[in-house]
């Protein structure tokens, strides 16, 4: 029908025009970010499922960083343990040497002083090896332990007073007074008086010694004291109690590792080989006689084997764990890179097809545009009529 104020050619071709403009708008805003769902109008299931893998690889590659950190720690407390072993060796060595009939008394007294360093270590590495400002392997001290210290601090502090013991005040006092009569009695004309002050110049020089070294031991009584008591509220380390990795992207993907018996045993272990160490870090309190004491380097010898053995165990424990890592580590790698694909193929542009669908939209736009061109002008063949 010919009319005036109804042009169904007109109508349906700008209808026509308005679609294949909203298509080529979305072919074109597809190309433009590379996304084929930019809304959940382009597919709504789509963008549901394609939301939940990419929550799913998000959530695994935080568990990926996961695994390698923990792997970091435990290799941290392996290579701290690798040199434990090391210093065990070491003081395995020095007390097979001391438990021998050629070793003399200094010979002894220079291994002694020797193990006594390395026990220091010992403690020192056990007790503030740390991963992050976390501590790892100490125990808190005990109070059986903070109770010993404080009693060992109070016997080293009263010898120095009490005149009980070698290296107190009174016995350098009086080798002091007896050096200075000696001295005021000094008669360069009679032997006798300066044999008597040569006498009394060793006795002081001896009672000094001794005195310094009482002096030195309560004040390391009182400094392992005040760490023990620290020590009491510093807390375990993470190797004390179970730990629980978090190792995919539910709560039901964790790995767990209770490393606690074995860190006990260890530490009884060293306990047991030596005097001076303690779990929480602290300074040896005082010399130890592992070496010195009649009959003692022998039997160390055995109690340092035991330690040996009790570090390797706690050490296989963790290769175990860091080896189940690594291999969580590559499953996850290999399930983000597959869901990672999978999601592509639902978000992702094909760059090919939706180009060859612009070009359509396109030419379709132009072919619309010029019939609505065409349809707008039937309206002027009713003059003609008219005429």
């Amino acid at each position: 029908m010919l009319s005036l104020h109804t042009n169904a050619a007109a109508l349906s071709a700008q209808n026509s025009v308005g679609s294949t403009q909203g298509r080529l708008s979305t072919s074109m805003t597809r190309l433009g970010t590379g996304f084929r769902i930019n809304s959940a109008m382009d597919d709504a299931a789509g963008l549901q499922i394609a939301t939940r893998l990419k929550a799913q690889t998000s959530g695994m590659a935080v568990a990926m960083r996961n695994t390698q950190n923990s792997i970091s720690l435990m290799q941290t407390a392996e290579g701290a343990f690798n040199e434990v072993t090391n210093m065990l060796i070491r003081m395995k060595d020095l007390a097979t040497q001391a438990a021998d009939a050629s070793a003399t008394d200094s010979d002894k007294t220079a291994m002694q002083a020797e193990f006594d360093s390395l026990t220091a270590e010992l403690s020192n590495i056990v007790g503030n090896t740390t991963f992050g400002g976390a501590k790892l392997m100490n125990k808190a001290a005990t109070s059986t332990e903070i109770a010993n210290a404080a009693t060992q601090a109070a016997t080293d502090a009263a010898k120095i007073g009490d005149g009980t013991a070698a290296g107190t005040q009174k016995d350098l006092d009086d080798a002091q007074t007896a050096y200075d009569t000696a001295f005021a009695a000094l008669d360069t004309a009679v032997p006798a008086t300066v044999t008597a002050l040569a006498t009394a110049n060793v006795t002081l020089q001896t009672a000094q010694k001794a005195h310094d070294v009482a002096v030195a031991n309560a004040a390391s009584s009182a400094a392992y004291s005040t760490a023990a008591q620290a020590a009491a509220t510093a807390g375990d380390g993470k190797f004390a109690t179970s730990m629980t990795f978090q190792i995919g992207a539910s709560t039901s993907e964790t790995m767990g590792i209770d490393l606690s018996a074995q860190l006990t045993a260890m530490h009884d272990a060293l306990h047991a080989s030596s005097t001076g160490y303690n779990s929480f870090g602290a300074a040896i309190a005082v010399p130890g006689t592992e070496l010195t004491a009649a009959g003692s380097a022998s039997s160390t010898i055995d109690k340092l084997q035991a330690a040996i053995d009790s570090v390797g165990s706690l050490r296989s424990a963790l290769g175990a764990a860091s080896n189940r890592l690594e291999h969580v580590a590559v499953n996850l790698s290999n399930m983000s890179t597959n869901v990672q694909a999978a999601t592509g193929r639902i978000m992702d542009v094909d760059y090919a097809a939706e180009t060859s669908t612009m070009t359509t939209q396109q030419m379709l736009m132009q072919a619309g545009t010029a019939m609505l061109k065409q349809s707008n002008g039937m309206s002027s063949m009713v003059l003609s009529l008219l005429q």
